[in-house]
């Protein structure tokens, strides 16, 4: 299982926080049920202030660049991807015009 982690910022907007959040409390059942056929295991969303973070657990050959482009092939998931990244600002230092940008793992502690 791999893990990848993401962020951007929501738009300093309490009116678009809050729209983003109620979307994210029942996401739209086509794009769930997309990300399963990933194989995304799991995937969590934390927001403090306007940042957000995600963590995926993914398989070992799940490849972001990949199997995010197939995801993106489905009209609904396009719609639900453009929706989103309405309410998104990339975060500073970030490639312009991005949005979710991937982070490096600096530490793990795992028990067996």
């Amino acid at each position: 299982m791999k893990r990848i982690a993401m962020t951007v910022m929501l738009k300093d907007d309490p009116q678009v926080i809050c729209e983003y959040e109620k979307y994210h409390a029942d996401p739209w059942p086509q794009v769930v049920e997309r990300v399963r056929k990933l194989g995304i295991e799991r995937v969590y969303i934390y927001r403090f202030g306007r940042r957000l973070f995600m963590f995926m657990e993914v398989p070992d050959d799940f490849d972001l660049e990949r199997d995010l482009s197939k995801h993106m092939e489905d009209p609904k998931v396009g719609e639900w991807d453009e929706l989103m990244r309405s309410f998104m600002q990339t975060v500073p230092g970030a490639p312009e015009g991005s949005t979710w940008v991937q982070m490096k793992e600096v530490h793990a502690l795992e028990h067996p």
